[in-house]
């Protein structure tokens, strides 16, 4: 109750300041809105709201898209890292930032305890900042917050759309909870004892009404895979409003790659495999590194292809202090698996460096438990690696299906079956190997393009633009 309390006190603030500020009030004709906290980010999140900007650039040269973000880096420096982290390119012209100052107050360190509720509650604020700084005729949040959606559809923008990528809250984490699992969001602590566990269930019960409460506001809702629209649909109960949308994958360039993975077949040269994914606790680099001990312990004691070198490359973004001290504690952790001489750590690289690994890349690892859908997972499969992912989520709902009843790729779950299926994959022949390839590059073409992403989200946003346009006649 005292929530509900705090939730709704916040928003009569709002109201009565942008009251007092009337002339903020008035809309921004021609404007679209991308609530983006982390815009200058590498990840999946930041190449679907680049991609987005990008395709109503296209159709819509007259209107200005502005980006929220709290990344205080110039315009040019932005834009620049976007062309070349992704190969996407901004007409800087049609773009304006808002720079948010509060962004601190969404950063979870600053919640050891009631994360989520301090997040979105500080997303709430930051929402009211973003809104008081600019009014877009249409805001659209591509970052997940969706407790800022409120303040802008009750004051002044026309409509409220969102993006989700993975749900605040899930039926999954709750489940974790009730049965006492451990996980990244469920400490050894609280699954030992009763009464905290009992308390985080109800926490979580109640921050998921209030993110029901919050998510209904968006006249509008792109979700990312099968898994995400589940779960939205079941905690926002949009069903005429709840689109999936796969996130934009630059399938054609990495199908175009000459993939060179198949050499160590007839020279002395190495078996690479590759991971691509952020440097954060979820997407679980430490089964990685175990997995891939015990992969080299099976290649031992089989006592085959003992001429080639293994080697694992961890390839992702690092955005602050946390994820380059998270990185530190991995490699301590493969100098006690005695594997650091087999490991590279690869952050933040270009995207022709990117395209240049994937293409030397034999096999491609991902093991987030509950992805919600993995853009790399696609980049890699479209670039020739066979493919090992999680047994859960996006990956096992969309992208590993067969495709025309033909296999793409594998699943697993635990350290043993990923090594397991490393090792299954390099005693394969080229001519097996070849032919998961050929599946998985004509699957993800047809599924997961940028031009399929551009097609289906315009066709969902025009309509909103179109009306717009009608009421300003």
């Amino acid at each position: 109750m005292i929530l509900y309390i705090v939730v709704i006190a916040l928003m009569i603030i709002l109201f009565l300041l942008i009251k007092f500020f009337d002339d903020i009030h008035r809309k921004h004709p021609k404007t679209i809105g991308f609530f983006h906290p982390y815009a200058n980010d590498g990840g999946g999140g930041e190449r679907v709201l680049w991609y987005a900007i990008n395709s109503l650039q296209k159709k819509y040269p007259d209107y200005k898209c502005i980006v929220y973000t709290g990344d205080r880096e110039s315009s040019f420096y932005i834009l620049d890292k976007v062309q070349k982290n992704f190969g996407i390119n901004i007409d800087a012209k049609n773009i304006h930032f808002v720079f948010l100052k509060l962004r601190p107050l969404i950063e979870s360190k600053y919640y050891p305890f009631f994360t989520l509720l301090g997040q979105s509650l500080g997303s709430l604020i930051l929402g009211i900042e973003a809104r008081l700084k600019y009014c877009p005729t249409i805001l659209i949040d591509t970052a997940g917050f969706s407790y800022a959606l409120p303040t802008f559809k009750y004051m002044g923008s026309d409509y409220i759309g969102c993006y989700v990528h993975y749900p605040t809250i899930s039926n999954d984490m709750i489940k974790k909870v009730q049965h006492k699992e451990i996980q990244y969001n469920n400490s050894a602590f609280i699954s030992k004892y009763h009464i905290v566990s009992v308390t985080k269930l109800y926490y979580y019960k109640l921050f998921a009404k209030l993110y029901g409460i919050m998510g209904r506001n968006a006249d509008f809702i792109f979700v990312n895979s099968s898994w995400t629209n589940d779960h939205i649909l079941n905690l926002w109960n949009k069903q005429n409003k709840t689109y999936i949308l796969y996130p934009p994958c630059d399938t054609k360039t990495f199908s175009q790659l000459n993939n060179t993975s198949e050499n160590w077949v007839l020279n002395d040269t190495e078996i690479n495999i590759v991971s691509i994914g952020q440097f954060r606790p979820e997407k679980d680099h430490v089964k990685q590194l175990k997995s891939f001990k015990l992969l080299l312990k099976r290649i031992e004691s089989a006592k085959i292809h003992q001429k080639y070198t293994i080697r694992l490359s961890l390839v992702g973004s690092a955005r602050h202090k946390e994820d380059i001290s998270r990185i530190e504690k991995l490699k301590e952790l493969c100098s006690s698996l005695n594997i650091t001489q087999n490991v590279d750590f690869k952050i933040n690289l270009n995207f022709d460096d990117l395209k240049l690994n994937l293409s030397k890349a034999l096999i491609g690892i991902h093991t987030m438990w509950n992805e919600h859908f993995g853009i790399g997972i696609v980049e890699c499969m479209a670039a020739g690696l066979i493919m090992i992912a999680n047994n859960s989520g996006g990956p096992k709902l969309d992208i590993m299906k067969p495709f025309k009843g033909n296999p793409v790729g594998f699943l697993a779950d635990t350290e043993e079956t990923y090594a397991d299926t490393m090792f299954d994959i390099i005693n394969m022949s080229a001519e097996e190997r070849n032919y998961i390839r050929h599946n998985a590059r004509e699957a993800v073409g047809a599924k997961f393009s940028n031009e399929i992403f551009e097609k289906h989200f315009l066709q969902i946003i025009s309509p909103y633009i179109e009306t717009r346009i009608n009421k300003a006649l």
